[in-house]
């Protein structure tokens, strides 16, 4: 295992562990919104809440008490969002990534790693990360005696692992939280349509013309719902895949750039130490 003194220094902003602070603050800021804003006399008729809805926020206030759970989830996919898309900047580094990877591989090619240093000093993130310990991995194997070459190649990607390992927590930190998110909308947005309708049928057995109005209610209660809840599924969907592209291809430059380290060490050391 790397220690914390071989471990890369992680500069910027690394994303927020404590999640669970988000989800509270996402929760209280559902709660405001759902009373002072959806709530509010200017959205109903007569400054009632309980009359008639004159705008879609006094229409999405009639949804009931499900509605602050699902602005709780759709406030969390969007801070989340912005927290991961954070974190990942400055995982990805300064400059362009296919751009780096190119440059450090050309420069392993020439040679030339005090290049492929200063590269990864301007680059800064996760692959530059990785590759810095990958490289000081290179030059101890090169200082190094008493051990073959499938040896030494063994220790630098050893060295390039575990380099990783250390950064890919940083990397998909919140992420399974947005997933629950995925069918937790779902899931929601059904408990909210089934309140919703058994408020209709509750309304629609008392019978009377009296009771329209509570059927009606019910069964714009549960429409209000459903469409809450597959709107926060679907960010949280997009959100999701949208950053898991994005770790994957990093993922993959760091496959790239380890494996040319490698093939560099063992194409210019022909013979055994």
């Amino acid at each position: 295992m790397a220690t914390k003194a071989n471990s890369p220094k992680k500069q910027g902003f690394q994303g927020v562990q404590a999640a669970i602070w988000i989800i509270v603050a996402c929760a209280v800021a559902a709660v405001l919104f759902y009373m002072f804003v959806l709530g509010a006399k200017s959205n109903f008729a007569g400054g009632d809440p309980e009359g008639q809805a004159l705008n879609g926020f006094g229409l999405i206030y009639k949804g009931g008490i499900v509605v602050p759970v699902i602005i709780t989830l759709l406030f969390t996919v969007i801070a989340l969002s912005v927290e991961r898309g954070l974190a990942l900047r400055t995982a990805f580094g300064k400059g362009k990534l296919p751009k780096f990877v190119s440059n450090i591989k050309a420069a392993l090619k020439e040679g030339d790693f005090a290049k492929a240093q200063k590269l990864c000093d301007d680059q800064r993130g996760t692959v530059a990360n990785v590759v810095g310990a990958s490289l000081k991995a290179y030059k101890e194997m090169e200082a190094t005696s008493g051990m073959k070459k499938a040896q030494k190649i063994a220790k630098i990607q050893q060295a390039h692992e575990e380099a990783t390992q250390l950064e890919m927590p940083t990397l998909q930190m919140n992420m399974p939280i947005l997933a629950t998110i995925v069918t937790l909308g779902t899931l929601t947005a059904l408990f909210g349509t089934v309140v919703g309708m058994i408020r209709s049928f509750a309304a629609l057995a008392a019978g009377g013309g009296g009771d329209s109005i509570a059927l009606s209610q019910g069964i714009s209660e549960a429409l209000i719902n459903t469409a809450s809840g597959i709107l926060t599924s679907w960010g949280a969907v997009v959100a999701y895949n949208y950053y898991t592209n994005k770790i994957d291809k990093l993922t993959y430059a760091l496959d790239e750039v380890g494996y040319s380290i490698a093939q560099t060490y063992e194409a210019n050391h022909t013979e055994e130490a």
